[in-house]
């Protein structure tokens, strides 16, 4: 049954395990419409599985050592993946050969354990090196540029290279990127000019794991060597003037904390649901699978605790649209979640009304009563040609449909206007050449 005939204005979470997909996976990101399921694996390659018709549509084989992270751009048209072996390679989904022709590859010195696109230019890529530098690589023609990020010394002159940065990530925006490091410290950079504008103290926090953002882009969330799970809101950045070397010094305080209730264990992965209202982690328990999610519009309340069996759990990523996420096993199997919704009869019919237990009906006077059919003809015809306004707005009262930015404020900012120079052709509407695999194939 439809879920959306049911109740199209639920906001939940999912709550049980839907099915399992067999794939051998290291982890799992949905992209951006829902529908495909990339699955980074040990030896390599890359599955990309379409989440309704559970099975592997393309295959991508072009490592030789084990994927470390999966970032599709703003349309799916690109995939990016990167691997142990020191490479960066973005593949063009809409090409018709199998495994799919490579557009890009990006060639390092060492590990790479992170990469993602710019979320504004697929041709503008930010690289987590594993020896702990991060470079932003600019494939456009008129730049071609690979710069690395670099902290500063502080203000008493002392040298902060040997703190090595361990999680980076552009914000939703593109015009900032949030780099983590071993010595408790978030940098912020911004993309057009790679300076750092901000450096921010978290006490107790140690090395940095990886950042999560919610969809407004003011929410952050960071995972960190002390087991803790950090949500903070953060401040507005100026954008710096072309000459100026100054920075923001400020300690970020934390608006929740969240521990692992139980044995304390670290975490593997956090997620946010599309509307920023739940948050998702992924303990890191070696006896079972468990996932935690709270209620982040209820000032972070645990709503519920989920158990997905007893293989631990590696990766999590929640579905863009809906209350559906996917979840990673040590053994590579992925578990697709969901929230079962129970059959609502009175769906399909507009005076249906569903009863719990038999009650006794009471006749209206005028129920049953025959209506003349020249007074029901009149009373049409009255209604048909009432006048209907169709241009005032009506008044709601608040402004939840206040765009995040105002309109013309994007053909003025510089840092937009850098990154939609020689823009990418990652538009909307392509079509993924499909290959169907047979399990023995996976």
């Amino acid at each position: 049954m439809n879920a959306q005939l049911l109740n199209p204005f639920q906001i939940s979470h999912p709550t049980a395990v839907q099915t399992s997909l067999l794939s051998n996976a290291l982890f799992a990101r949905f992209d951006s419409s829902g529908r495909y399921l990339a699955a980074g694996r040990y030896d390599g390659s890359v599955a990309i599985w379409d989440v309704e018709l559970k099975a592997v549509v393309r295959w991508l084989d072009g490592h030789v050592k084990a994927v470390t992270s999966i970032d599709w751009s703003r349309n799916s048209k690109y995939i990016m993946t990167a691997s142990k072996d020191w490479n960066i390679i973005i593949w063009d989904l809409t090409e018709e050969y199998d495994p799919p022709q490579r557009k890009h590859t990006i060639r390092f010195d060492v590990e790479v354990h992170g990469a993602s696109f710019h979320p504004r230019n697929s041709q503008i890529v930010l690289a987590l090196m594993g020896s702990g530098e991060v470079y932003m690589v600019d494939m456009r023609k008129s730049k071609n540029t690979r710069v690395e990020l670099v902290e500063p010394p502080d203000e008493g002159g002392e040298d902060d290279s040997t703190r090595g940065m361990t999680a980076a990530k552009f914000d939703p925006t593109g015009k900032l990127i949030f780099v983590g490091t071993t010595g408790s410290t978030i940098l912020v950079f911004n993309s057009r000019t790679q300076r750092m504008v901000a450096r921010h103290r978290v006490p107790g926090a140690g090395k940095f794991r990886g950042f999560e953002f919610g969809k407004s882009g003011r929410l952050l969330v960071s995972n960190s060597s002390d087991k803790v799970l950090r949500q903070f809101i953060l401040p507005s950045y100026e954008t710096p003037a072309e000459d100026t070397t100054t920075w923001t010094e400020s300690e970020l305080e934390a608006t929740h904390k969240f521990v692992e209730p139980i044995n304390k264990f670290a975490w593997n992965a956090m997620s946010y649901s599309p509307d920023g209202e739940w948050l998702a982690g992924g303990a890191s328990d070696p006896s079972g699978h468990k996932i935690y999610v709270w209620d982040m519009a209820n000032d972070g309340y645990l709503a519920s605790p989920l158990e997905g069996g007893r293989e631990p759990l590696t990766y999590l990523h929640w579905h863009p649209s809906k209350a559906y996420m996917a979840s990673t096993t040590k053994k590579g199997n992925i578990l697709l979640w969901h929230t079962p919704t129970p059959e609502k009869w009175g769906a399909f019919a507009g005076g249906f009304e569903e009863l719990d237990e038999n009650i006794e009906y009471e006749e209206k006077e005028d129920e049953f009563d025959i209506e003349d059919e020249a007074d029901i003809a009149a009373r049409k015809k009255k209604e048909e040609d009432r006048e209907v306004d169709i241009e005032t707005m009506p008044d709601i009262g608040d402004k939840r449909f206040r765009p995040v930015h105002r309109i013309g404020e994007e053909d003025q900012d510089k840092d937009f206007q850098w990154a939609d120079e020689d823009p990418d052709d990652d538009i909307s509407g392509w079509r993924m050449h499909t290959v169907i695999l047979d399990d023995d194939a996976i």
